[in-house]
């Protein structure tokens, strides 16, 4: 069984006030760290940007708000135009506001990607080796 899940989205930003532009979104999941899904947003061959989110999080955001910190998500829409919007926000700039930008995805591709995922964990499924990496720790203390 494969324990890692990659699809590439094209998705549009919006950052600041500027108009909606198509960047591609490579969004992963690896069964190593079964509670995250990688987002890097990328235009031209240059990386945007890299998030790590929460899948739940992400899953959740497809039926309802979700997010009160630096990533938001929520859905917008309904048909084929029914999208997931993503709300990043990032470094304060010198005037105390904070860099934001927005990804609008087409939901349906993004639920599909997370049923990927759910085929290599399901929801519900993950767990963390605590107790191998307590040890790996407590072996090097000596």
């Amino acid at each position: 069984m494969n324990s890692f899940v990659h699809k590439t989205l094209v998705v549009e930003l919006r950052a600041g006030s500027t108009e909606r532009c198509p960047v591609l979104a490579h969004l992963s999941y690896d069964a190593a760290d079964p509670f995250a899904v990688t987002a890097v947003f990328g235009h031209d061959g240059h990386v945007l940007a890299r998030w790590r989110l929460d899948r739940q999080m992400l899953s959740d955001g497809l039926t309802r708000p979700v997010g009160v910190g630096d990533v938001r998500v929520r859905p917008t829409g309904t048909g084929m135009l029914h999208e997931l919007r993503l709300e990043f926000f990032g470094e304060h700039r010198s005037d105390g506001s904070r860099h934001h930008a927005v990804v609008f995805a087409w939901a349906p591709a993004v639920a599909a990607f997370l049923r990927d995922t759910y085929q290599v964990i399901a929801p519900g499924r993950e767990s963390v080796p605590v107790d191998e990496f307590l040890a790996e720790i407590l072996s090097g203390a000596e």
